[in-house]
């Protein structure tokens, strides 16, 4: 059975940092592309960020760029999701993603495996 458990989310005060953590089990993900996308209330999940097989691309949304940053050690098939300097804006729940193809997406259909979800709260 294919899992991807996120972890690493809490609350946090603003200007604060969290790493978050995306370990994968049943398979090897280490040839596919992975990302992070977030849900806040009562909004559409959107993507943040999106990682290649081997690390060489990576890719941002607008609000993670220069704040986040998306990493991953295949040897352990685990995603990660440092973040600093965050703000209230960005309070979500964040989820990891896995794409069958090797190649980054921001499109949510474009991913086949989910998580569960991790909570991450900014407080002002």
């Amino acid at each position: 059975q294919v899992q991807l458990v996120e972890s690493g989310g809490g609350l946090v005060q603003a200007g604060g940092s969290l790493r978050l953590s995306c370990a994968a089990s049943g398979r090897s993900f280490s040839y596919n592309a992975m990302g992070w996308f977030r849900q806040a209330p009562g909004k559409e999940r959107e993507f943040v960020a999106a990682i290649s097989w081997n690390g060489s691309t990576r890719v941002y949304a607008d609000a993670a760029k220069g704040r986040f940053t998306i990493s991953r050690d295949n040897a352990k098939n685990t995603l990660y999701l440092q973040m600093s300097s965050l703000n209230p804006e960005d309070t979500a729940i964040y989820y990891c993603g896995a794409r069958l193809g090797n190649s980054v997406s921001q499109t949510i259909r474009d991913y086949s495996w989910w998580g569960q979800g991790t909570q991450v709260t900014v407080s002002s």
